[in-house]
């Protein structure tokens, strides 16, 4: 199928326009799909939750004595709040470790909050603050507990990295060597799937009978304000669903999202990569299988703070109306999203 078009218009035209490539999967993979779902596409920290999967089939929670919170940070792309920094800080008294040991490096905080404190000079960011710390942070256990080197954890070749490719490949159903690797911006290797497959792993994560993702799952469901952080999305939308969402951004355009009583997972790039248009697309997509399904979900995404993140009205520096943001799908597109899982609701689509 022909992508979905995510369109942001002035006056009377419009003004940009965003191809979205989605799918849906359920546990054996099949799903609904609009655009290129089948070319590998790097889904950068939307894979966070299931590279955090390796370290609870390892029982590297028990062994490390690690709280389900530093789980939950491990998923994270997180604002660097001090609520983040006392988690990834007990997490490296846990391990013994300063942040010398981390591999990521120290970054402009993703809270505006933060960011500001930053940019005025009030903080000065560690390699803690980064987004990523709680999974480097998880990987650095995984090397500790399993008798590894934690010299080279983040990097291609390592056994750290190569526990984390195998189970990834699994969770996705896709051999190991389909999967190209890259370096992410927190220098950890990276992984490229297709979103068919990114949507596969995702539905594992929500309705899976591995009880390591149904832990990892509840770690981001109990916590969400480790997940990303004040005001953003990921944290905003997770607590307005109350249960019934898990989601993750990742960059360049990515979201990944798993509907956690139908059982299935989602997963989208907006092809040009815009950070910005990928949030707006996630919820113009949730609302209308809200539309089609009956999900439950139209509290949710009626919040507030949920609604500022999604389609809607563009204003200009004075309030003023100039136009709106919108995806541009009808809700009947979604009709038989849910055929194909055993948890449709009874009559979904009809």
């Amino acid at each position: 199928m022909t992508p979905l078009i995510l369109q942001r218009t002035r006056g009377p035209l419009v003004e940009s326009a965003h191809e979205v490539h989605l799918a849906f999967a359920d546990l054996s993979g099949a799903g609904e799909s609009w655009g290129d779902v089948d070319v590998p596409v790097f889904w950068r920290s939307a894979a966070k939750p299931l590279q955090a999967i390796s370290a609870v089939r390892l029982g590297v929670m028990e062994q490390a004595q690690l709280p389900e919170e530093a789980l939950a940070l491990a998923c994270a792309s997180h604002s660097s709040e001090p609520r983040h920094r006392a988690v990834a800080g007990a997490m490296l008294a846990a391990l013994g470790l300063d942040e010398r040991a981390l591999a990521c490096g120290a970054h402009p905080p993703l809270g505006a909050e933060m960011a500001a404190r930053v940019r005025l000079g009030m903080d000065v960011p560690s390699p803690v603050w980064s987004n990523c710390s709680g999974k480097h942070l998880l990987m650095l256990a995984m090397a500790q507990t399993q008798g590894w080197s934690v010299d080279g954890y983040a990097r291609e070749g390592h056994p750290v990295q190569e526990r984390i490719l195998q189970d990834v490949a699994d969770l996705c159903g896709v051999p190991v060597e389909s999967i190209p690797l890259g370096l992410d911006g927190c220098n950890a290797v990276c992984t490229a799937v297709p979103l068919r497959a990114m949507a596969r792993a995702w539905a594992t994560l929500m309705a899976g009978a591995d009880p390591s993702a149904a832990r990892v799952r509840s770690a981001m469901l109990e916590h969400p304000l480790l997940v990303a952080g004040t005001g953003r999305l990921c944290t905003t939308l997770m607590e307005a669903a109350a249960g019934r969402l898990v989601v993750k951004v990742g960059a360049e355009g990515v979201y990944c999202a798993g509907l956690v009583q139908e059982g299935l997972g989602i997963a989208l790039k907006v092809r040009d990569g815009s950070m910005l248009h990928a949030g707006v697309a996630l919820l113009g997509v949730l609302r209308a299988m809200d539309d089609v399904h009956g999900l439950g979900l139209r509290d949710a995404l009626e919040h507030a703070e949920v609604r500022s993140h999604g389609p809607g009205t563009i204003r200009n520096t004075r309030g003023e109306i100039t136009g709106e943001q919108r995806l541009a799908v009808e809700a009947q597109e979604f009709a038989t999203v849910l055929r194909a899982t055993d948890h449709a609701p009874a009559g979904a689509g009809e």
